[in-house]
């Protein structure tokens, strides 16, 4: 298995709009996004910090993408 890329919250953001993820709502730094086949997930905007590996995962568990897919899909970015 090889090692998740660490992103910031711009570019998972731009990486969510791109796979038809949208922005429902939000509550304070935390932000929503909801695609039309009802994957939800839920993103953290904490600015000049990076996302961790460990939260990263969880975020592509749940819009049901591989890590693999990941780093393809930040390549075309």
């Amino acid at each position: 298995m090889t090692r998740l890329p660490i992103v910031d919250f711009r570019t998972m953001e731009k990486l969510l709009s791109r796979l038809g993820f949208q922005n429902t709502r939000s509550k304070g730094a935390h932000f929503f996004y909801r695609h039309l086949d009802g994957r939800t997930t839920t993103l953290p905007n904490h600015p000049g910090r990076d996302l961790s590996r460990p939260l990263i995962r969880e975020i592509l568990r749940e819009i049901e993408l591989t890590p693999e897919q990941f780093s393809k899909e930040l390549d075309k970015l």
